[in-house]
């Protein structure tokens, strides 16, 4: 799978590494700004004391 998007990808190797670089910042951005809250609030947090 990787070789393939590789392959895909347009220009010389260090433009790919700027691709996947811009390309994996905006999935992370994704998941910690919207799907982590959101399956935050789905669930129930343990209510504990450390003693």
């Amino acid at each position: 799978m990787y070789a393939a998007l590789w392959h895909v990808l347009p220009g010389p190797w260090w433009a790919k590494v700027a691709i996947l670089a811009v390309i994996a910042a905006a999935i992370l951005y994704g998941l910690v700004f919207y799907v982590f809250p959101w399956i935050g609030e789905l669930t129930t947090p343990q209510d504990a004391t450390v003693g």
